[in-house]
């Protein structure tokens, strides 16, 4: 990371890199496979680098209600998304997509490397975690370690004991059309 104002956080810190996170999740005692990759910025992308990982790939999606209320949406990367309903079940009135400085600003990451593992940067709690109900399904999930150029995966419930540990509990939401509930 630079000195670039853009890449400071909302709390004035800077965001961490791929090897602290790295570091923070073998210090939780979560074990993470990590494999480079070319850069990728869609899920099609993703697809034609993601060697042999095995279990769910993701989607994730940063949004904002009006009222400045951010979310970020993780999903099995095929799953269609309805933010309309998604905002509804999470208590919304609508959402739209967060810009690419509110992304560095809370998450501390580019657009094309979103994941749930981003939060660690969101030390003030600003950015709550809604979970698809079809990651349930899935022992390991494949997420981008703050950027785009490397993928890691990690056993479902480490991912959902880091999300607690940086104090970001993730609500679960049913993106094939049922609820939202804590949890």
């Amino acid at each position: 990371m630079t000195d670039d104002p853009a890449e400071v956080l909302a709390d004035g810190t800077r965001p961490a890199t791929r090897t602290e996170l790295l570091d923070r999740l073998s210090g939780l005692g979560i074990e993470a496979r990590t494999v480079a990759h070319a850069p990728v910025f869609t899920v099609e992308e993703a697809k034609q680098v993601r060697r042999d990982l095995p279990g769910a790939h993701t989607k994730s999606l940063f949004v904002r209600d009006k009222k400045g209320v951010m979310w970020l949406v993780v999903a099995l990367e095929d799953r269609p998304v309805d933010l309309a309903s998604v905002a509804r079940r999470l208590g919304c009135k609508r959402f739209s997509f967060g810009s690419g400085e509110r992304l560095m600003r809370f998450l501390g990451v580019q657009p094309g490397a979103v994941s749930p593992l981003a939060v660690l940067n969101d030390r003030t709690g600003a950015v709550s975690v809604a979970l698809d109900e079809g990651l349930r399904g899935h022992d390991v999930w494949n997420l981008h370690p703050l950027d785009n150029e490397h993928t890691t995966a990690i056993r479902a419930e480490d991912m959902l004991r880091f999300m607690v540990a940086v104090g970001h509990p993730p609500h679960w939401v049913d993106l094939s059309g049922g609820g939202a509930d804590e949890g």
